[in-house]
C-alpha cells in the first residue's frame, strides 16, 4: 500500500469522526468513521514497519483539532497540550489493538479487540488524573437522544460498543464486496443491518412510551450573561447578585422552590469557618425569606483553612505571611431562609485549568494550574458525594465539568437525588461549538438517570430537560435571561442509576487481561 494511500486513509477517518460530532454534525457518518482505520490496520499489520502508530495519531488528531480546538480560547497551552495527548492516547489504545490481535489471534480474527480497548480507554479517562472524556465515543449522540433511550441501561459506555460494532460489521461487509465473497457479503449485510436498526428501533419506542415521573417542584433558572474577562472579577458582589436578583424576580412565585444561579457567581472570598458572615449570604438569605423560603443554589469560589496534618496534600497553599496552609474550591452553595448552609465542592477538576495531576513527577509544576479567576495553584477536591437537601427534595449538583461524568451524576442519583442541576460558567469558551457540546451532554444525565435537569450557565445555554432527554426551553448565548419550569422529582432508579459504568468495568479488566496475555505470547516467541 502506498504511503499516500496510507495518510489519506487515516485523514479520512479523522475527518469523518469529526464531521459526525455535535453539534453541528451528520451523527450516522459515526458508523462508518473507523472504518478506514479499521482497513488499515486489516492490510499493513505483516509489514514490521507499518507505522499504525502515526497512521492512528494522525486520524485521531484530526479529530480531536477539528471538535475540541476552543479549548484555546480559554487557554492556549492547555488546548495544544490536550490536543496532543489525547490524540497519542487514542493512538496508543488503537495500537495496543493491533499489538494484541496481531499477537493472540494472528491478525486473521479477534476484531471485537477494538471494542474491548476503546471501553479500558475511555473507562481510563473518566477516572484518573488527566480526564477528558469529552470524546468519548458515546457521547456523540447528545445531538440525537431518541437513538439512546437505552442509555438508561448501559450509559454512555453502550454508545461507544454500539458505534465500534457497526463500523466493523461494515468493514467486514465492505471486505466482503472486494473480495467477491457472496455468502459471506449476505450474512454481513444482516447483521450490519441489525446492528444499526434494531437498537434505534428499542430507542424510539421507549421514547414514544417513557412518561416523566415524581412530584412537581417549581424550579427558575437564571443567566446573568456577566462578562468572564472583562466582568466577573472586577464587579462587586453587590453588583452581581444584584443582576442575579433582578432576573430571579421576574419570574418567581409563591410556588417556587428553587432558583439556580450559574457557576463561580460569588467572589467574596468565602471562608467557610465563617461563611454566615459575608455579605453575599446575608442577601441570599434576604432573598429567600422575601420569596416564600426558597432555596436559592449558586456558584461559589470559596476558602477553607487546612486541618492539622493535612499540611502536604497536594492541593494545600501556604499562606504568604504565615505558616498555616488553606484550600481553595470551586462550591455550589444552596442558602434559605432559616436553613443551614449547605454546599458541595466541586470534585471532578478540569486538568491544567482547576488542578494539575499529583503525580510526582508533576509536583513542581502544581502551581501552574491557572484558575480561569485569575488566582494560580490547584483547586480542592471534593472525596465524598454532598447533596443538597431542601424540603423533600435532594439534588444533584453538578458544578460545569463534572456534568460530563456520568458514573459519577448516577452515585447522585443512587444516594437519592431527585433532581440535577448543572451551574456552569461557558462564557470562556466564546460562542464556538464548545459551550453547545457541553450543554448537549445533560440530555445524556437526564436518560441515564431519568432525572430532570435545570441547567445554568453564566451565558451559553441555560435549560431544563425532562427525563426523556427533551429540551423544554432555553436559552440564547450571549443574552441576560430567566426561565421558569415546573420539573418532575423523580425518585425511581433506572439500571444505570444502580450499577454505572459496570461496562467500562468489565471492558477494562479484559483489555488488561488480554495486554498481558499478549506480552507473554511474544515473550515467548522471541525465546523461541
Amino acid at each position: 500500500m502506498k504511503k499516500v494511500t496510507k495518510i489519506s486513509l487515516a485523514l479520512l477517518s479523522g475527518l469523518l469522526l469529526a464531521a459526525a460530532w455535535p453539534t453541528k454534525g451528520f451523527t450516522a457518518l459515526i458508523f462508518i468513521a473507523f472504518v478506514p482505520l479499521i482497513y488499515l490496520q486489516d492490510n499493513i499489520s505483516n509489514n514490521k514497519k507499518n507505522g499504525i502508530f502515526g497512521l492512528s495519531f494522525l486520524s485521531f488528531l484530526v479529530w480531536n483539532s477539528l471538535t475540541t480546538w476552543w479549548v484555546w480560547n480559554s487557554t492556549a497551552a492547555g488546548a495544544v497540550a490536550m490536543l496532543l495527548l489525547n490524540s497519542t492516547f487514542m493512538a496508543t489504545t488503537f495500537w495496543l489493538y493491533h499489538f494484541t490481535r496481531k499477537n493472540v489471534f494472528k491478525n486473521k480474527k479477534g476484531y471485537f479487540l477494538l471494542v474491548i480497548f476503546f471501553l479500558a480507554f475511555e473507562n481510563l479517562h473518566l477516572n484518573w488524573q488527566l480526564n477528558w472524556p469529552w470524546l468519548n465515543i458515546g457521547n456523540v449522540f447528545s445531538h440525537k437522544h431518541t437513538w439512546v433511550q437505552w442509555y438508561e441501561i448501559t450509559g454512555i459506555s453502550g454508545g461507544t460498543i454500539w458505534v465500534l460494532l457497526v463500523n466493523i460489521l461494515l468493514y467486514q461487509l465492505l471486505k466482503a464486496v472486494i473480495e467477491k465473497e457472496k455468502q459471506t457479503l449476505k450474512r454481513y449485510a444482516v447483521f450490519a443491518a441489525v446492528a444499526l436498526i434494531l437498537p434505534i428501533t428499542i430507542s424510539k419506542i421507549m421514547y414514544l412510551t417513557y412518561e416523566d415521573k415524581g412530584e412537581d417542584v417549581e424550579v427558575v433558572v437564571v443567566q446573568p450573561n456577566i462578562d468572564p474577562y472583562k466582568e466577573e472579577y472586577v464587579l462587586s458582589a453587590a453588583e452581581i447578585l444584584k443582576r442575579n436578583f433582578e432576573l430571579a424576580e421576574l419570574l418567581v412565585t409563591e410556588n417556587t422552590r428553587f432558583v439556580v444561579g450559574p457557576e463561580s457567581s460569588i467572589h467574596e472570598s468565602i471562608w467557610l469557618e465563617s461563611i454566615n458572615s459575608y455579605y453575599s449570604i446575608r442577601n441570599l438569605r434576604l432573598f429567600s425569606k422575601n420569596n416564600a423560603g426558597l432555596a436559592y443554589v449558586i456558584g461559589a469560589s470559596t476558602l477553607g483553612m487546612v486541618p492539622e496534618g493535612e499540611e502536604k496534600d497536594f492541593a494545600a497553599r501556604k499562606f504568604f505571611d504565615a505558616e498555616e496552609y488553606y484550600y481553595s474550591y470551586n462550591t455550589a452553595l444552596m442558602v434559605s431562609d432559616n436553613e443551614k448552609i449547605q454546599y458541595h465542592q466541586k470534585s471532578k477538576l478540569t486538568p491544567g485549568v482547576e488542578m494539575m495531576p499529583s503525580w510526582w513527577i508533576l509536583r513542581p509544576i502544581k502551581n501552574l494550574a491557572i484558575d480561569l479567576g485569575g488566582t494560580v495553584g490547584t483547586l480542592k477536591r471534593e472525596n465524598k458525594l454532598t447533596l443538597l437537601e431542601f424540603e423533600d427534595h435532594k439534588v444533584a449538583p453538578m458544578i460545569c465539568y463534572e456534568s460530563v461524568f456520568g458514573d459519577y451524576v448516577s452515585k447522585f442519583v443512587r444516594e437519592g437525588a431527585d433532581l440535577i442541576f448543572v451551574i456552569t460558567n461557558d462564557g470562556w469558551w466564546g460562542d464556538t461549538p464548545g459551550h453547545r457540546q457541553h450543554f448537549e451532554m445533560s440530555k445524556l444525565r437526564a436518560i441515564e438517570n431519568r432525572r430532570c435537569v435545570a441547567r445554568s450557565a453564566n451565558t451559553g445555554i441555560s435549560c431544563f430537560i425532562n427525563q426523556r432527554g427533551d429540551v423544554l426551553e432555553s436559552t440564547n448565548y450571549w443574552q441576560p435571561a430567566v426561565l421558569v419550569n415546573t420539573m418532575k422529582a423523580n425518585e425511581e432508579l433506572t439500571f444505570y442509576s444502580k450499577y454505572g459504568d459496570n461496562l467500562y468495568r468489565v471492558g477494562s479488566l479484559v483489555a488488561l487481561l488480554l495486554i498481558c496475555f499478549s506480552i507473554v505470547i511474544t515473550v515467548s516467541k522471541r525465546e523461541r
